[in-house]
């Protein structure tokens, strides 16, 4: 039997002749040190899957989520909702023609009418969005064509706009305010509503055009260039997108809060949407302070100056009325899928208690031998 010459130095990398070799440095061990969480001593817990811990935790999740599920369905069915598309594909639509003969270099807006009835009378706040299908705003690079320092109000961006913005980053040789394929495909069109009471007398609906962007939006990302004094200067050396019609200095000059880079139509646009059918907030009609609807049921009619083509990308607009609960706008979604996960873990409690009793060999009174 031949012995074997362990050193226990070796294995810890240590070699016997290392101190031989004219004073040459310890090569230093591989071994982890010997702490609790390098050798894998620290506590743990690890749970033993029983019919007495999985079966109540089944039906209690069953339990709770099915009410849940209940009252977020009802909560959205209660949201009243209209929607109405103004595209004009089909010869019927009143916009059929404004669709047909406009394009972005049309330098005369299409006006058209679309009446419609509402069956059911809107209370509380509505409000009024616009859609748009087959747009897809999460493309990479259209995320990503635009100049946050410029819509922050940052001097030397507004006259070196970022390289992102290409290529709208320039025109006639002047920088674009604001640059980037965002700001230069800004929604455009025009609505109007009217109500036609009973003598057949149009009377316009007041929409409130603010208060529909983000606070943070409004109040930190979006600032004008020096203010919002004299806009005309601030932008003096800049050029408009390539699709507007007007400078951004002219998006609302009636209101000096609400022009500029910090016009909300603009804001609202510029967050851009997640999915390619999506809808931003356009106006708000705001509840009587007496007992009548805000929208009572009867015939309406929607105006629209006709501006933004969506016919070359095969894409789709509408008008949508809609009021909010306390979980927001229309969605049953999140409702359907607390109702389906809660009963799925219900239904799988009844398989599994069946399934124990029928199967359950065990026998607590049977005799222990001896």
């Amino acid at each position: 039997m031949m012995a074997s010459s362990y050193n226990a130095k070796e294995e810890d990398g240590h070699h016997s002749g290392a101190s031989s070799h004219g004073g040459a440095g310890v090569v230093k061990s591989k071994k982890p040190d010997n702490t609790a969480f390098k050798q894998q001593r620290l506590p743990a817990w690890q749970p033993i899957l029983t019919a007495g811990t999985v079966l109540p935790a089944f039906f209690v999740i069953g339990l709770i989520f099915i009410p849940i599920g209940i009252g977020l369905y009802v909560s959205s069915n209660n949201i009243k909702e209209f929607e109405i598309d103004y595209t004009g594909v089909d010869t019927s639509n009143p916009c059929y023609s404004c669709a047909k003969n406009f394009s972005w270099n049309s330098t005369t807006p299409c006006l058209c009418s679309v009446p419609f009835t509402l069956e059911q009378p809107f209370e509380s706040n509505v409000f009024m969005y616009y859609g748009l299908s087959n747009f897809y705003q999460n493309h990479r690079r259209y995320v990503k064509s635009r100049d946050d320092s410029q819509l922050n109000g940052v001097r030397s961006a507004l006259k070196e706009p970022s390289k992102e913005c290409e290529p709208y980053r320039t025109s006639e040789g002047l920088p674009i305010a604001p640059c980037g394929a965002i700001a230069n495909s800004l929604f455009n069109d025009t609505l109007e509503l009217y109500h036609i009471d009973s003598n057949g007398t149009r009377n316009a609906i007041p929409l409130v055009k603010k208060g529909i962007a983000w606070w943070t939006d409004k109040h930190v990302k979006f600032r004008n260039p020096g203010g919002n004094n004299n806009l005309t200067v601030a932008f003096q050396g800049t050029n408009k997108p390539v699709n507007w019609r007007k400078p951004v200095y002219e998006l609302d000059p009636s209101d000096p809060e609400n022009n500029g880079f910090i016009n909300e139509d603009f804001i609202v646009w510029m967050r851009t949407a997640a999915l390619p059918t999506f809808r931003k907030l356009y106006r708000i009609i705001q509840k009587k302070p007496n007992t009548t609807p805000t929208l009572p049921s009867g015939k309406y009619v929607l105006n629209i100056t006709y501006n933004y083509p969506v016919l070359s990308f095969d894409g789709r607009k509408r008008m949508i009325l809609s009021t909010i609960s306390w979980m927001g706008g229309k969605n049953p979604f999140l409702g359907i899928a607390y109702i389906t996960v809660g009963s799925i873990c219900f239904f799988l409690g009844v398989v599994l208690l069946i399934i124990h009793h029928k199967y359950d060999t065990r026998n607590n009174s049977a005799d222990i031998p001896n």
